[in-house]
């Protein structure tokens, strides 16, 4: 009679998550090999007539021979592994020593079962909807610097990410490390799912983020699952949706809202995480989506809550905005400006702006603006050509007597631009301000800063296109 070993998947703790296949091997085994801790856990399903052959961490090898050389003897093995004996279980070095030719007659089947972090994740809610990996932080097996290669492609892909092995008492600095890696690839603000004991009566859950979740709370026992960008809490649940676009169904979003959708959550996954508060990373996704340059997200520069107040001044309804040419009024959105009521002007035509900038001696950029500082004090005033405007505007804030809802500066160019931005940093005081560092800019830039401002409460759902 040939022997046979079994190998087999316990589930991630509770009898009730083991397979009855599982169950019925255990109990027509001649003898049950594994882990001290396992064995004792599944005392109670072993009959009294199975041989049990245990031993500590690390003697995986040591098991797997043993059981090898009793299914030689034509006896039936189970050889059992916490989870899935396939997922950092017993299957592989079974599989492999099967592979050496040693024990010809003895059969090897391998019995699935259910991992942790399939557990932890039902457990959780529907984290793992989306493509995912499943990292170790054990270097017992595997080289570290292999485990690090792999977590910075599974945080750069943006793969929901299980973690198994943590942390234990003289493995403590890996946690930390990984921690480190995947703030370098994801916000802050993350989800994270951290299941400790999973399935168990002492089973504990917490709900935090990649920023906030404590590594030195972890320890061998616990399970950790990592969102990608488009997971998200909803009540006591971590969700990931199945897709990365929003389920609608055909035809009820017009195609430019679409690809417009699309591109955004594309610049969210490829932006580098920067703490930013969530109305200044709109605007910056705005820029960058304008540009195509990722520099936009170094360059752009605000005053703290800027973006959000500008948001309820626009919205408010009845606000005006001023700017320096046609080709940035060009830009704003359209049916935006329409649905809150918002009056766009720009000077540069108006009859008196010759008139004014030849009798002092300025720039038809600058006279504009003092004509429209005097006219229309409130406004919000946007600058995407002209440096010599936005030096005027900066000389009025620093001069005192002028507040107007903001200024937004992106003259773009050589002559004046940097200095005209300085100064504007300089002069704003209370008057909230937003622009873009150094020469570049330009008109489209300084549109889609407002047109971020107006869809500031689509910026959750990821819905930029609602004016297109």
């Amino acid at each position: 009679m040939n022997g046979k070993i079994t190998v087999a998947g316990l589930g991630p703790g509770s009898d009730s998550m083991m397979t009855p296949q599982v169950l019925e091997a255990i109990r027509a085994a001649d003898a049950v090999v594994g882990y001290t801790g396992y064995m004792k856990s599944i005392a109670h399903l072993i009959p009294d007539s199975v041989q049990i052959v245990a031993n500590g961490m690390t003697g995986e090898m040591q098991r797997a021979e043993e059981a090898f050389v009793l299914a030689s003897e034509g006896r039936r093995i189970v050889v059992v592994s916490s989870g899935d004996a396939g997922i950092y279980g017993m299957a592989p070095l079974i599989l492999e020593l099967h592979a050496s030719g040693r024990w010809p007659d003895v059969e090897v089947e391998v019995l699935a079962g259910i991992s942790a972090f399939q557990a932890a994740a039902a457990r959780l809610g529907a984290p793992v909807s989306h493509d995912f990996c499943a990292i170790s932080l054990s270097d017992l097996m595997t080289p570290w610097e292999v485990i690090e290669k792999r977590i910075e492609a599974a945080a750069s892909a943006d793969f929901v990410t299980a973690v198994y092995n943590p942390r234990s008492r003289d493995r403590y600095w890996q946690i930390h490390r990984f921690k480190e890696l995947f703030l370098r690839h994801r916000s802050s603000s993350t989800p994270v799912g951290i299941v400790r004991n999973v399935t168990r009566s002492d089973e504990s859950v917490v709900l935090t983020t990649l920023g906030e979740f404590d590594p030195d709370s972890l320890d061998m026992f616990t399970v950790m699952l990592v969102g990608n960008s488009t997971t998200f809490f909803s009540g006591e649940r971590m969700i990931t949706p199945r897709g990365y676009f929003s389920r609608e169904e055909p035809g009820s979003t017009p195609v430019g809202q679409s690809i417009m959708s699309g591109s955004f959550r594309a610049i969210a996954r490829l932006m580098k995480p920067d703490g930013r508060p969530a109305d200044e990373r709109w605007a910056v996704m705005h820029t960058i989506h304008t540009t195509a340059d990722f520099e936009m997200q170094e360059l752009f520069h605000a005053s703290p809550g800027a973006i959000r107040r500008w948001h309820e001044a626009l919205t408010a309804g009845g606000a005006t905005i001023v700017t320096d040419v046609t080709m940035v009024q060009s830009g704003l959105r359209k049916a935006a400006l329409e649905r809150y009521g918002v009056t766009v002007r720009c000077y540069l035509h108006d009859e008196r702006v010759a008139e004014l900038a030849k009798s002092a001696g300025i720039t038809r950029s600058q006279a504009g603006m003092r004509l429209a500082a005097q006219e229309h004090p409130d406004a919000l005033f946007v600058v995407g050509n002209a440096p010599t405007a936005l030096l005027e505007l900066a000389s009025l804030l620093h001069r005192g007597g002028f507040a107007p809802m903001g200024v937004i500066g992106a003259p773009v160019g050589f002559v004046n631009v940097v200095e005209s931005k300085h100064r504007l940093k300089a002069a704003a005081g209370a008057t909230p301000i937003a622009l873009i560092e150094g020469r570049k800019g330009g008109s489209a830039i300084a549109a889609t800063i407002v047109n971020a401002a107006f869809s500031l409460d689509e910026a959750e759902v990821m819905n930029p296109g609602r004016d297109v």
